[in-house]
Parts: C-alpha cells; sequence; structure tokens
C-alpha cells in the first residue's frame, strides 16, 4: 500500500429525482511511472492508480483504467443521474493491489 493516499470525493447531499449531479473526486498519490533511478541509481518500481470506478447502488456508473502517464493526484469530475436515494461507492486500483475506497450518501427528494 502506497505511503500517504488519500481519496476525497464530493457529491451533493441532496437532489430530485432523475436530476444529474456532478461529482468530483481527487485522490493524493505519487504515482511513480517506474522509469525513475533513486539515489544508488535503483530503479524505483512502478506505482500508479490503474483504474477508478463509481457505482450508484451496485450500479456503474464510471469505470476508468489509466496509464502509466496519468499525472500525480488524479482528479474525476462527471455527471451521474440519481433516480432514488443511495450510496456512490468510489474505488481506486493500485498496481500493489491496494485498494480505496469512498462512499457518499445522497439523498433524492
Amino acid at each position: 500500500m502506497a505511503k500517504g493516499v488519500k481519496p476525497r470525493v464530493k457529491v451533493p447531499k441532496s437532489a430530485s429525482a432523475g436530476e444529474a449531479v456532478t461529482i468530483k473526486t481527487l485522490i493524493s498519490h505519487k504515482m511513480e511511472s517506474g522509469q525513475r533511478k533513486d539515489g544508488d541509481g535503483n530503479v524505483i518500481p512502478r506505482s500508479i492508480i490503474n483504474r477508478f470506478t463509481a457505482d450508484f447502488n451496485g450500479e456503474n456508473v464510471i469505470d476508468v483504467v489509466l496509464a502509466p502517464a496519468i499525472s500525480t493526484n488524479p482528479f474525476f469530475e462527471f455527471e451521474a443521474k440519481v433516480p432514488e436515494s443511495g450510496t456512490f461507492t468510489f474505488t481506486w486500483h493500485d498496481d500493489d493491489g491496494s485498494t480505496y475506497v469512498q462512499e457518499k450518501a445522497i439523498e433524492v427528494s
């Protein structure tokens, strides 16, 4: 598990049924490409977030596969329609097998 990884998510607390809401996510992650060397000349192992998913009440909303050229601290902004009250589950997958999960509830009126 990479050190200092911190996911952040912004989801509105409420919405109208069928409304498209804007969701913003950011994860603090250094993202090593596997091509740099440390002070002793050893290759620093690759460590990137290689996949990001967002689900709403168990249904996939977005699924993004990331390449080594992705920047440090990847940020995603997207819209999702919310037909009912529920929970968004955001998951970031790391090269080392770690997953970072954050959940946010939204109330539909």
